[in-house]
C-alpha cells in the first residue's frame, strides 16, 4: 500500500524545508502549488505574490493532474500544503482511498521567529491577516477524520 504524507501547518512553519531534506521522500511524487505559481512567476517576470491570484485555479488543476498520475503508478505521495483544517484535508484524503495516510504536523513558530521567515522569502508576501487566520482556526489533525498515523515535527 502506498503512503500519502499530508503536510499540516501554516506557512513559514518549515513543511516545504523539511520535505525537500527528507533523502526518504526522493521516491515519493512532491505535490503543491507553489512549484506551478513560481514557475508561472519566472516566466513572466513576476513575484509570487503578482500572479498568485491569476494563476492559483490552474496551478490546483495542475497539481490535480500530478496526484492522479501519481495515484495510477501507486507512488508514494508527499503533499505540501497548508492543509491547516480537517475540511481541506478531507479533499485530499478522499481523492486516495488505497492509501496508508500519514499527518505530518508543524508547530508554529513563534511570532518573532515566523516573521523571520515569512519576510525571507523575497516576492513571496502572505498578508497578515490569512495567517493569523490559519493559526486560529488550526485543527489538529486526528485519526478518526482518516489518518493511519500522525508524525509531530518541532
Amino acid at each position: 500500500m502506498p503512503n500519502l504524507y499530508v503536510l499540516v501547518g501554516v506557512p513559514g512553519s518549515g513543511k516545504s524545508t523539511w520535505a525537500l531534506s527528507q533523502e526518504w521522500a526522493l521516491s515519493c511524487a512532491y505535490i503543491n502549488t507553489d512549484k506551478f505559481v513560481e514557475a508561472y512567476a519566472r516566466t513572466t517576470g513576476k513575484t509570487y505574490s503578482e500572479v498568485f491570484e491569476f494563476i492559483m485555479p490552474r496551478a490546483v488543476q495542475m497539481m490535480t493532474h500530478e496526484v492522479i498520475a501519481a495515484r495510477e503508478q501507486g507512488q508514494d505521495m508527499i503533499w505540501d500544503q497548508t492543509s491547516t483544517t480537517m475540511h481541506s484535508r478531507a479533499k485530499k484524503l478522499v481523492m486516495l482511498p488505497d492509501y496508508r495516510k500519514i499527518a505530518v504536523v508543524f508547530a508554529t513558530p513563534d511570532a518573532a521567529e515566523l516573521s523571520r521567515r515569512l519576510n525571507s522569502r523575497p516576492g513571496k508576501t502572505i498578508p497578515d491577516h490569512v495567517v493569523n487566520d490559519m493559526i486560529e482556526n488550526f485543527e489538529q489533525p486526528t485519526l478518526t477524520e482518516g489518518f493511519d498515523q500522525i508524525w509531530m515535527v518541532s
